[in-house]
């Protein structure tokens, strides 16, 4: 008998117009737990506060350095784990997010029952956390995912039919016969062929590998592929390859790519627009063509100036790049979060009280001395010392020259009295993305509104 096929949701009014992924505020947090009782003693925050959409048919680009969270959000995205906070929409028509962005200024106490049931309503149609049923069945099947090591995420148990072809049981496409068909025909789509169905993952090369798991994501035809990192673990000649078939697939099948990388040269080729995060949050976003030409943020600018295939006979901008090393995501720095490494910090960036004691850290061994620290907020601060002696020397060495401009300008008082010293930076609001034209969003307040006031 044959199974009668599991339709994905009908579109609504609109749809085709809509965004296929909208993320709105999403922020993932892993819990650090410490002693007998694990007890939480604070969040490692992968992702924070992230929102941009996916137009359907096009390739958004998520870009940044190893840490930043990107696979985090991809996999949140993929309803691989589960969001702390935040929403994912699939197929949000505008409508009903220009009510969800009125509803976020309004407090929830003053909601009247109208706008709960319309939430409600929204959420279960499309919020993937709140599906359930078919909805949720509908989206496990439109949305697929291509991890960055094809070798682990093929089961080397299984044959290239059974791997393929699992889909299509699962979700009772085919059988029989018709399934060999069908898989074949998707391993050619895939410029493979009939003569490897009955092969193991481990006779394949890298590349070969990698195709067999988007013929695999391929048998659904879903709307929409998060590829993790897809071609950073194959040679260079075979990404080229792996890239021309993604676009191939993507005119052909009208599919909506997130294409996670941290290589800037692949996904200039590859996307339409192109998210840059750091540390869990977005620097920038632009389209491809914009954020190559007209980079507004210093971040930016750096990933550009370590990719020399990107040097556009800049012959210094190869000397420069990014120093230091990221900072703990489970206490990241106030304001910009990118200004401990930043080439053009001044000093309304977001300096703080961990700020100066990381410094002292590096240059010197007064903290050996420490005794304690009692914060009144992430900008002032008692940090108490074994004896005077301490404390003084900490206060000279962070009045020296060798201390930044921008930090020593952030600083309001920095005074010693016994084995205590007092440090109070500047207190400044947390950093917002804002439109700087034409839908080039930015975080870095030396293009924003903020700069007016500098």
């Amino acid at each position: 008998m044959t199974a009668v096929r599991d339709e994905p949701l009908a579109p609504e009014p609109g749809v085709d117009s809509a965004p296929v992924i909208t993320v709105r505020g999403v922020r993932k947090y892993f819990p650090i737990r410490e002693g007998v009782l694990q007890k939480v003693v604070g969040h490692v925050r992968a992702v924070d506060g992230v929102s941009f959409e996916i137009p359907r048919g096009e390739t958004l680009g998520l870009v940044g350095e190893s840490g930043c969270g990107k696979t985090t959000l991809g996999r949140c995205i993929a309803g691989l784990t589960d969001a702390t906070d935040g929403g994912i929409y699939f197929r949000l028509a505008e409508s009903d997010r220009l009510f969800l962005d009125e509803m976020d200024a309004v407090p929830e106490a003053e909601r009247t029952l109208q706008h709960q049931a319309r939430i409600e309503a929204i959420d279960l149609a499309h919020r993937i956390d709140r599906m359930k049923g078919d909805s949720w069945r509908s989206y496990r099947r439109n949305c697929q995912f291509v991890f960055q090591d094809a070798f682990s995420s093929l089961n080397p148990r299984q044959l290239v039919k059974d791997i393929v072809g699992r889909p299509l049981k699962v979700y009772k496409e085919a059988s029989g016969p018709e399934l060999t068909d069908r898989v074949v025909d998707l391993l050619q789509s895939v410029g493979m062929g009939r003569q490897h169905l009955y092969r193991y993952p481990h006779e394949f090369s890298g590349g070969q590998r990698q195709r067999i798991s988007i013929a695999r994501a391929l048998a659904l035809e879903p709307e929409f592929i998060v590829l993790d990192e897809p071609t950073s673990a194959l040679d260079v000649s075979v990404q080229s390859q792996i890239l021309n078939l993604l676009h191939e697939l993507q005119q052909e099948r009208g599919l909506t790519y997130l294409f996670i990388t941290h290589d800037l040269g692949v996904v200039r080729l590859m996307s339409d627009d192109i998210v840059v995060m750091y540390l869990g949050e977005v620097m920038e976003r632009a389209t491809a063509s914009e954020l190559f030409a007209a980079p507004r943020h210093p971040y930016t600018e750096a990933l550009l100036a370590a990719n020399p295939d990107l040097l556009e006979g800049d012959e210094e901008a190869e000397m420069r790049g990014l120093e230091g090393t990221v900072p703990d995501p489970a206490r990241p720095p106030q304001g910009c979060r990118f200004h401990t490494r930043c080439p053009a910090a001044i000093p309304q960036c977001g300096w703080e009280v961990d700020d100066a004691v990381a410094w002292l850290a590096d240059n010197s061994t007064t903290l050996d001395e420490l005794s304690g620290v009692e914060r009144a907020s992430e900008f002032d601060a008692a940090v108490r010392f074994r004896d005077s002696d301490a404390a003084a020397e900490a206060k000279a060495l962070l009045e020296g020259p060798e201390v930044s401009a921008p930090m020593q300008g952030a600083l309001l008082a920095l005074s010693a009295s016994g084995a205590e010293l007092r440090i109070q930076f500047t207190e400044v609001d947390p950093v917002e993305l804002e439109d700087v034209g034409e839908g080039h969003l930015t975080s870095c307040i030396l293009h924003t509104s903020r700069s007016t006031h500098l």
